[in-house]
């Protein structure tokens, strides 16, 4: 048993020397390298105690990656949730990083549509699709109009 143990936290510990992952991801991950195994909650549990592992770091580091990357707020909100945030890490994230979506949407925006002429209602809606893709919400594309 101990030795299995050692192997899930080398594995864990691998995994986390690459990039920061949530907990459930890192579940996910063990739980395919070493199926039915139970002692993988308590080698996570055991990286969190030491903080090797920490689900608040990955928000924040998931967050700022995404958003330098030109995502809005509902397409960030909807891959934390996918990767095992919760809705109260995810919460106090956003309002930790302060962030200024209409900055970022407009940015967005230039860098893809900046050279287009916006009278042509079916550039338009092919603009208004692509940020809302891009997790944007009505608010920030009208203001881009």
């Amino acid at each position: 048993m101990a030795f299995i143990k050692k192997n899930i936290r080398l594995k864990a510990m691998d995994f986390l020397a690459r990039r920061e992952y949530s907990r459930w991801e890192l579940h996910q991950k063990l739980s395919h390298k070493f199926p039915e195994c139970s002692e993988i909650d308590q080698v996570l549990e055991q990286l969190s105690i030491e903080g090797l592992q920490a689900d608040s770091r990955f928000a924040d580091s998931f967050f700022r990656l995404r958003v330098n990357s030109g995502y809005g707020p509902k397409y960030i909100q909807a891959e934390l949730r996918q990767r095992g945030i919760s809705d109260s890490l995810i919460d106090d994230v956003f309002t930790e990083q302060n962030v200024d979506w209409s900055a970022v949407a407009r940015a967005l925006f230039e860098k893809k549509y900046g050279n287009e002429d916006m009278s042509d209602t079916k550039l338009r809606a092919k603009c208004t699709r692509y940020m809302q893709y891009k997790g944007f919400g009505f608010d920030h594309i009208r203001e881009l109009f």
